[in-house]
């Protein structure tokens, strides 16, 4: 039965899609030198097991989890380790990178497939998601393994899949939807059987019907749920609220209302890691914006640089004024090309100068526009007022914490206030007030 749902608050922006939702997924051949991050995840950075001269396969292990909260990190060609240094990250700061000189012989470390994973027992299907280094694609990049193994005596009811690819310009997760459904589907099987969850939804905005349709036919008794095309759909509170009619609690997480929610790219890896022994050492990546020569949706092996990827898009169209990783709503501007592509880089969008120019912002004119597009449900032009005057108490008392930076509040001010840019102000320094006081 198809059904459209949807969540509160959200808005409506021009997709811009168009350019690369019916361009089939190209599989870009790795440069001559990568840049491995060891910190590609949510929690603590991955341990080296490698040094410089050091000869390295394909799929080998080269960072070790620090931690539960960590993920280990795989060489993603054959070659040798030829530094350990800090490289520009897409966050704004810099990353301790592996790099290393590809030899282009693609010789593969021993790999362990199995015919029909799904027989695995649940233990052995998480641990092996935890050797694959396999973290949420989605944009959070918080490890797989952890979030499928709930907390003891926690039902989980719902395994959902998160098909929504809600950001302007993204096209990865829906080329993947449609060219490899099988993999989706059986990666969301043994998600389910891991986590214990009795049902499986995928959820897919319904300006995919190619991406529906390609799922449904793979489906069996999973459901695939068409829902409406609305920024941040795919949130994972606000997806549980439309796919289930549940609420997370404040600063919850998804299993306090009985649900593990997992990206569609998330699905793929965990296919190719327990079916055919691959770890997560390469993603789609949508290369785009009105800055492209030649827009496109590509696999790219993990440590290949921007700058790389936007040459074999064509290189710039025009001079560009802005470059994001990521989308446009939640994505961050670029201070260099060589920042390398991670687990967790989802587009790289380039912009002419004339979209790149940043509008002069106005006093609030008190219009609680912000307030209604708000999924949270919480009030911005007051949580912006704290942050700009530092009044962190009253910033937390409000919700900071529960903010899950879409944008939308920045986006539908008329004065054009950088709304966003306070509460993140905010949420770093009471999280770090925390930290200190714990």
């Amino acid at each position: 039965m198809r059904r459209v749902r949807a969540f509160f608050g959200g808005i409506h922006p021009n997709d811009n899609k168009q350019s690369t939702n019916s361009t089939p997924i190209k599989a870009l051949p790795a440069p001559e030198v990568l840049a491995v991050p060891l910190l590609q995840h949510a929690g603590r950075e991955a341990k080296p097991l490698v040094a410089k001269g050091d000869e390295v396969l394909k799929g080998q292990v080269i960072a070790e989890a620090d931690g539960k909260i960590s993920a280990p990190v795989h060489s993603p060609v054959s070659g040798k380790v030829t530094a350990i240094e800090p490289r520009p990250g897409a966050a704004g700061r810099s990353l301790t990178c592996i790099v290393i000189e590809n030899d282009s012989q693609e010789n593969w470390v021993e790999r362990e497939p199995h015919p029909d994973p799904v027989q695995l027992d649940a233990q052995t299907i998480v641990k092996r998601i935890a050797e694959a280094g396999i973290v949420g694609m989605g944009g959070g990049g918080f490890p797989t393994a952890p979030k499928l193994a709930p907390p003891k005596g926690v039902i989980i009811d719902y395994l959902l899949l998160n098909g929504c690819e809600c950001e302007p310009y993204l096209t990865a997760d829906h080329r993947l939807m449609v060219e490899y459904a099988d993999e989706i589907i059986l990666g969301a099987k043994l998600m389910a059987k891991a986590c214990g969850a009795r049902k499986i939804i995928i959820g897919v905005e319904d300006n995919k019907p190619d991406a529906i349709a390609a799922l449904r036919e793979k489906a069996g008794a999973i459901e695939v749920v068409a829902l409406s095309t609305r920024y941040p759909q795919g949130g994972e509170k606000q997806l549980i609220q439309a796919l289930t009619g549940r609420e997370v609690p404040s600063q919850g997480l998804p299993y306090q209302a009985g649900c593990v929610v997992q990206n569609v790219g998330t699905a793929w890896a965990v296919a190719k890691a327990l079916r055919d022994g691959e770890p997560l050492i390469a993603r789609v990546v949508t290369v785009t914006g009105s800055a492209i020569g030649e827009p496109q949706n590509f696999l790219v092996p993990i440590g290949t640089a921007f700058k790389d990827l936007i040459e074999a898009a064509g290189g710039f169209s025009q001079t560009p004024g802005k470059v994001v990783a990521g989308g446009p709503m939640m994505g961050g501007a670029q201070f260099s090309l060589d920042v390398p592509v991670t687990k967790v880089t989802s587009g790289v969008l380039a912009f002419g100068m004339e979209e790149s120019k940043t509008p002069d912002s106005q006093p609030c004119i008190k219009c609680a526009r912000c307030v209604d597009v708000c999924p949270a449900n919480l009030l911005p032009l007051k949580l912006e007022a704290y942050g700009m005057n530092e009044q962190w108490d009253n910033a937390r008392e409000y919700g900071a914490l529960d903010c899950i930076e879409c944008g939308c509040c920045t986006y539908i001010c008329p004065s054009k206030r950088p709304l966003l840019h306070y509460i993140r102000f905010a949420k770093a320094e009471i999280v770090a007030r925390e930290r200190q006081s714990s």
